[in-house]
């Protein structure tokens, strides 16, 4: 079993800088508009032939109420007949994908994103899930990790029976924090009762897995009255919880600018707040998975990482990193082998380049060589906490200390920092580095000295 994590102050001070979150390498910022649907087509086509498993991930943007906090893509709106004009789209979009793969390619994971999914009706719902599954190989036995993201306020026993009934088994439930002030500053009234019969149902209908959102960092919090939220969450016993920190950014995202910036607790209190929060949710059984992530011991995630076959993509922690990712809707990002690509993220111009029978590919990447052999180097380093030399130069045929020499004096000075145990054979994050695994990961970016840190969160 991994060592548990060990808080450092001095190390946090001085290694808590802004970067990637390293969902992928290279980071979406590195995206560009030569990347287009040819592209696209060209790797579904080698999808095809190699037969590869896929993954889905649907994003569905509405929501009825604007959360002060968020920096997602989504469109607010009270009219609930937005999204059929928007269904319509995305079933074309659907189609048109799913005619360049293999109906044998079986779909292992699906993920329902936003926005908030459960703002289509039950038809619309019932509407996207049998046109997915009239085009794609989802499978029936309930083996599948099938998830979807879901606001209490939004959903009901009626609800959540209909989504198990379509075949979805994981939820994640956003909470950010049970406070009253602190939900009036953000916009975001829900209470516990609401989150804890969503959970029940849940439960009840045997989902295979309940993850709850909490963020750290929003106005009126304080370390106590965080401490008290997370308390209530551990009482509802998800399988796994994301605690996320906040970035206020206001200059990137409008729904911020709400936000009165003197609300927001000190960079100390944020710090008490994730020490408390790891404490108390180590004390209650709860592993430390990496990047804001905790699960329990039973876990895929866990039991994964102790197998040191955990993978990280676009979807976050995954145990399908083998599969070919496919992003539907607007916004959604899909990784196909060496490409990664994105919808335009304008609701408009994402529909109308359907509307024209082109999919809505907006710009991406194809990794080369360099970024292939980094991009492992960082998956192993960010999933497992370990790497090993030998494997990358045995995968990419090259000498490890040789090609990364210019980085050397950086890891040495991490090893004499206690953040990373540097060895011939092999790097180690130490238990007082994986908070801060992003700055061990940010060594090996080979762009980032060429982008503006202000577009990142803080490690921390």
């Amino acid at each position: 079993m991994l060592d548990a994590i060990r808080w450092d102050s001095d190390l946090i001070r001085r290694y808590d800088l802004a970067g990637p979150r390293y969902t992928s390498y290279p980071t979406a910022v590195q995206f560009h508009g030569q990347v287009g649907t040819f592209d696209l087509f060209h790797a579904l086509r080698d999808s095809r032939k190699a037969q590869r498993p896929l993954s889905l991930y649907v994003h569905v943007p509405f929501c009825a109420n604007i959360c002060y906090y968020c920096a997602c893509n989504k469109v607010i709106t009270k009219d609930r007949g937005r999204a059929q004009p928007y269904l319509q789209r995305l079933e074309q979009e659907i189609q048109l994908v799913a005619c360049h793969l293999d109906p044998a390619q079986t779909v292992e994971q699906l993920h329902f994103g936003g926005g908030t999914p459960t703002f289509l009706s039950h038809d619309e719902l019932r509407q996207l899930m049998a046109h997915l599954r009239k085009h794609f190989n989802l499978l029936n036995d309930d083996s599948g990790d099938y998830g979807i993201e879901i606001d209490p306020r939004e959903a009901d026993w009626s609800t959540m029976g209909l989504l198990r009934e379509l075949g979805f088994n994981r939820v994640s439930i956003g909470l950010q924090d049970l406070d009253p002030a602190v939900q009036r500053a953000v916009n975001r009234l829900q209470s516990l009762e609401e989150t804890r019969a969503v959970i029940d149902a849940a439960r009840t209908l045997q989902f295979r897995s309940i993850n709850i959102d909490l963020i750290y960092g929003l106005p009126k919090q304080t370390p106590d009255n965080f401490a008290r939220t997370v308390e209530e969450v551990i009482s509802l016993q998800p399988d796994r919880l994301s605690v996320f920190n906040y970035a206020h950014l206001p200059e990137r995202f409008m729904p911020q600018r709400r936000i009165n910036s003197s609300d927001l607790p000190s960079p100390a209190h944020k710090l008490e707040m994730l020490q408390r929060t790891i404490e108390q949710l180590t004390a209650a059984g709860y592993r430390y998975i990496g990047m804001d992530h905790f699960a329990l011991p039973d876990d895929e995630l866990a039991i994964a990482q102790e197998e040191q076959t955990l993978q990280r993509n676009f979807q976050g922690y995954t145990t399908h990193g083998h599969c070919d990712l496919i992003g539907l809707g607007v916004s959604a990002i899909s990784q196909i082998g060496d490409l990664y690509c994105q919808n335009s993220s304008d609701l408009t111009a994402y529909q109308n380049s359907l509307a024209s029978a082109q999919l809505a590919t907006s710009r991406g990447l194809v990794c080369n060589a360099d970024d292939r052999l980094r991009r492992a180097v960082i998956q192993q380093l960010i999933c497992n906490f370990k790497l090993e030399f030998a494997e990358i130069e045995q995968q990419f045929n090259i000498d490890f200390q040789g090609y990364f020499g210019a980085l050397w004096p950086q890891l040495q000075g991490m090893a004499e920092d206690g953040l990373i145990r540097l060895e011939r054979e092999h790097i180690e994050v130490l238990p007082a580095g994986r908070l801060l695994v992003r700055s061990v990961c940010m060594v090996f970016d080979a762009y980032l000295e060429q982008q503006n840190r202000q577009r990142f969160s803080r490690v921390i």
